[in-house]
């Protein structure tokens, strides 16, 4: 990148990485597999309950609940429990953070498909719920390192890529965040239900907050695994140089989250528009996977880009340094 002397070079543009993602997709469809695939056997396939499981432990915390508790309280909150076991389904534990396969009903998951009611087993004993859970989220980073690998293949150039390191720094890098979640996610979420059984407004107001502090948490960790892909990183040198990246460039790495957040989220509600047991909802599944992929590949482009901008930056600002230093 040539530059003019006294001259910082502009940063990379937003609206041609997304653009420059979307081609790459484009020009590789099979890489939208891996988001399809997970999205149709979380709709078609079967269902993992806890149903019995939480309500299992529901019954048993009514033992250990203060006495200022109201019984109204606690039937209110059961109720939100039972709602939550009904929608839940492990499976969607394949959808793992922060390298995973992205999907659009591990969230929302349906209850109904064409097909009708799926079949659905339980899962009701403590240790059959970590164990199997554990399984499914090393399958779900597993697979989501390949399909970073694969996006970064056809989207960056990457010279001397290791299938190998690439896999076992992403498991290393998600375990970490992983630990950091439980750590800091455990007592969030003890707190926000002891609050929520004292005050509803309390605990939304502190949810309200939590919810500010994720966002500002969320840039250093969205780019965290992209120098493993990008660069051949390690997981430590990935996650400081996203950090250094975030905080060299924070205006324009909001921006560029903000748009993906915008464009993924906006048009989640079009997919997501079909009733579940339709077959139209194949339209929303296929549009999703497209959409995601592209801006994950729009993601390591912008990251390339970005981290090569600040490269000639500083040299251009070290060039002026010393010029000045020798007047």
């Amino acid at each position: 990148m040539e530059i003019e002397q006294g001259k910082l070079p502009p940063p990379p543009g937003l609206v041609s990485s997304v653009a420059r993602g979307f081609d790459a997709v484009a020009s590789h469809f099979l890489v939208i597999l891996p988001p399809l695939l997970l999205d149709l056997f979380l709709w078609l396939g079967p269902r993992w309950r806890l149903t019995t499981f939480i309500q299992s432990l529901l019954d048993l915390s009514q033992g250990y609940l203060p006495a200022s508790v109201s019984a109204a309280d606690v039937e209110a909150t059961q109720k939100v429990w039972q709602q939550i076991a009904a929608d839940f389904n492990l499976f969607a534990a394949l959808r793992t953070f922060p390298v995973g396969t992205p999907s659009l009903l591990a969230i929302q998951m349906p209850r109904q498909n064409p097909l009708g009611t799926p079949s659905a087993f339980e899962s009701v004993t403590l240790p059959g719920f970590l164990g199997w859970t554990f399984v499914l989220v090393l399958a779900g980073w597993l697979v989501g390192a390949l399909y970073y690998y694969w996006v970064a293949g056809i989207s960056i150039q990457v010279e001397n890529r290791s299938l190998g390191k690439s896999l076992v720094h992403t498991l290393i890098l998600s375990v970490f965040w992983m630990i950091l979640l439980v750590l800091v996610g455990f007592p969030a979420f003890t707190l926000i239900g002891a609050l929520s059984l004292a005050s509803q407004e309390i605990a939304q107001v502190v949810m309200f907050f939590g919810a500010m502090t994720l966002t500002w948490l969320v840039m250093p960790v969205f780019f965290s695994a992209h120098g493993i892909f990008t660069f051949q990183l390690d997981a430590l040198r990935s996650i400081l140089n996203s950090l250094r990246m975030v905080r060299f460039t924070l205006p324009n790495i909001a921006l560029f989250l903000l748009a993906f957040v915008v464009i993924n989220q906006g048009l989640n509600f079009l997919w997501t528009t079909p009733a579940q047991d339709s077959w139209w909802l194949l339209v929303g599944i296929g549009g999703h996977a497209f959409v995601s992929t592209a801006l994950l590949a729009a993601s390591f482009i912008y990251y390339r880009d970005i981290n090569g901008w600040l490269k000639v930056v500083f040299e251009q600002l070290q060039k002026q340094t010393t010029t000045i230093a020798k007047a």
